[in-house]
């Protein structure tokens, strides 16, 4: 009996040693990776509903959400460590970000979607409505001050001549421009307010600005951005700092968030205003 007893003992000994092992070294570890993902605006909200999603926890993902109020800070805190990964910018801006950064770079770790930048109206309904002379305000972020002027090119508002400075226009690209339109640059903040101002004709607003003043640019603009070669600089993107472009865990986040529980979130939450766009890395080098 003593015999049996030890016999059992020792099997259950080594099952358990067996199971350690097989843990430790390649089976389903049931060990997370934590990653930090920086965000901000409603972007901040999808994270942390993919954060809470059994797909996550399944990855081997512990994913902690941190909520920024600039995309400049963002970034910076991307390249320092603070945050692993950041998700809240068009892949134009973080070229841009790059061509000016001299303590390091950010890299793509894929796309995840476009959200159409609008041309709103409170005294107008269509593009061609707009007077001669009118006033136009428009960002006066780089990025979104060229997305801007591809967008009134895009309504036949304005031509755009030359090439554009480090990818992105200026007013002084502004060539043809027969309503003879006077353009007011103001911050992202400031844009939605100025639909109130009867001195200003139309105002380009982008969809995250646009949403936390309870637009929606499906239904409310008067002209919208489409999906197509001539917006790819739009994308949004998930980066990291370059040195950690091929960890497989942050590339992880690419796969959960166009997974098919968080676009139904998405969907639902957004109102359809954030198109869902799934490419690889080398779509932006065409």
């Amino acid at each position: 009996m003593k015999k049996a007893w030890k016999w059992i003992i020792g099997i259950a000994v080594v099952a358990v040693i067996a199971g350690l092992g097989f843990y430790q070294f390649g089976g389903h570890s049931n060990q997370q990776k934590t990653v930090t993902i920086g965000s901000y605006g409603p972007d901040t909200q999808v994270w942390e509903y993919i954060a809470k999603l059994p797909e996550t926890k399944k990855a081997g993902i512990n994913l902690q959400v941190k909520d920024f109020s600039d995309g400049v800070s963002l970034n910076k805190a991307t390249i320092q460590g603070q945050v692993d990964v950041n998700a809240f910018q068009m892949e134009s801006y973080l070229k841009y970000f790059n061509e000016h950064s001299n303590k390091g770079k950010l890299a793509i770790l894929g796309t995840t979607y476009l959200e159409p930048m609008g041309i709103y109206s409170r005294q107008y309904k269509s593009v061609k409505e707009i007077p001669n002379g009118a006033t136009i305000a428009i960002s006066n972020n780089p990025a979104n001050t060229s997305r801007s002027l591809k967008l009134l090119q895009s309504a036949g508002l304005i031509t755009l001549k030359g090439e554009p400075k480090a990818g992105l226009y200026s007013l002084q690209n502004v060539g043809e421009n027969r309503k003879d339109l006077k353009f007011q640059e103001v911050d992202d903040h400031t844009g939605p307010r100025l639909l109130q101002d009867k001195n200003v004709a139309a105002v380009l607003i982008g969809n995250t600005m646009a949403l936390q003043s309870h637009l929606n640019v499906k239904k409310d603009a008067i002209y919208h951005e489409k999906l197509d070669q001539s917006t790819k600089g739009n994308i949004n993107v998930i980066a990291t700092a370059e040195k950690n472009k091929n960890k497989p865990e942050y590339k992880k986040l690419v796969k959960l968030y166009h997974s098919k529980a968080a676009q139904r979130y998405i969907e639902k939450k957004f109102s359809g205003t954030k198109i869902d766009v799934d490419k690889p890395v080398s779509y932006f080098d065409n």
